[in-house]
């Protein structure tokens, strides 16, 4: 099980690259909850999102062989990102499988780093399904979306929140895989175990909180707008994590989410993708539970498309012209 020693050790090999991402406050989000509210900017990163931590930690470790052989992954956009950065760093080709009907501007995100995507599927899961036999028969190497090396990086973000408020509460976290909870449990509980960690994914792609409630795998259909949580079938190896360092695990309705997501623009005037926003509609619903705590919401990713964002606003203007 990764520990927070490995987070530290992986450090080099992303600050390499990377700067620490921003933990602000902010007094509407505080008087929205009744809390002391700060958000960690993951979607300032360069890729605008959190994952790029993790491909830069493995990449950083492959073998000579892996180098040659190249990587092959599947995701749906942020994840794929993150190995097609990490392989252009380090001079490593990279071929990802995207579900059809990916996010257009993660998918030119990805080609414009130098990856080869090819598009397979209906979603995550069918994509990775097939990307692991292509992966096999060119003698590449496959990368999960939550191999520990990628935990082990995506870990250092947990580190610059509490080393920059040791006196956090609570850090609400989204959930697609697990990668990013797990990390961020392992720092958080490794140093003080009263530190709340709070996973959070929609009600429209609900297996992997099923699954931690369950204490067993359970599958479940996927029919989120946030991609980022969009994951039909759980990974052993997070549930593990999952269920030996959550203190809670949430679904909210992909509604909240959205409106959480024309929140952060109001109050932050920072872009928040579906699985970005997600941490606040968490923080919405136990407003009653977060009063006069310091609570951290991860802001993991802020990939939002173009459609998505204009689809909101237009929302919005309906709602304002009925009223």
């Amino acid at each position: 099980m990764p520990t927070l020693r490995d987070v530290i050790a992986a450090r080099p090999r992303v600050y390499r690259y990377l700067r620490p991402t921003p933990l602000y406050q902010y007094a509407g989000l505080s008087e929205l909850i009744g809390a002391r509210v700060w958000v960690k900017h993951e979607n300032h990163l360069p890729v605008g999102a959190f994952k790029v931590r993790g491909g830069l930690n493995l990449v950083a470790q492959l073998s000579e062989q892996e180098r040659r052989a190249g990587l092959f992954t599947a995701s749906t956009g942020n994840h794929g990102q993150s190995i097609a950065y990490a392989a252009r760093a380090h001079g490593v080709r990279a071929t990802i499988a995207v579900p059809e009907g990916a996010n257009p501007g993660k998918v030119a995100a990805m080609r414009g780093l130098g990856a080869e995507v090819m598009f397979h599927g209906a979603d995550f899961d069918h994509a990775r399904e097939w990307v692991v036999g292509l992966a096999s028969a060119k003698g590449g190497r496959f990368v999960g979306p939550t191999e520990e090396q990628l935990i082990h990086g995506v870990g250092t973000y947990a580190l610059e929140i509490i080393e920059d408020l040791p006196e956090v509460d609570a850090i609400i976290v989204p959930v697609g895989a697990g990668s990013g909870a797990c990390a961020t449990a392992i720092v958080a509980k490794a140093i003080n175990p009263g530190i709340q960690v709070i996973g959070v994914q929609s009600a429209q792609a609900p297996a992997i909180q099923m699954s931690w409630a369950a204490g067993k795998a359970v599958t479940a259909d996927m029919r989120t707008v946030a991609e980022g949580l969009a994951t039909r079938v759980p990974f052993e190896n997070t549930q593990r994590i999952m269920r030996k360092y959550l203190d809670d695990f949430l679904l909210v309705e992909d509604a909240a989410i959205e409106d959480a997501i024309l929140l952060l623009l109001e109050h932050t005037h920072n872009l928040a993708e579906g699985a970005g926003a997600a941490a606040l509609a968490a923080a919405i619903r136990l407003r009653q539970r977060l009063a006069g705590k310091n609570v951290v919401l991860v802001l993991s990713g802020g990939n939002l498309s173009a459609d998505q964002l204009r689809r909101l606003l237009a929302r919005t203007g309906a709602v304002a012209a009925a009223s």
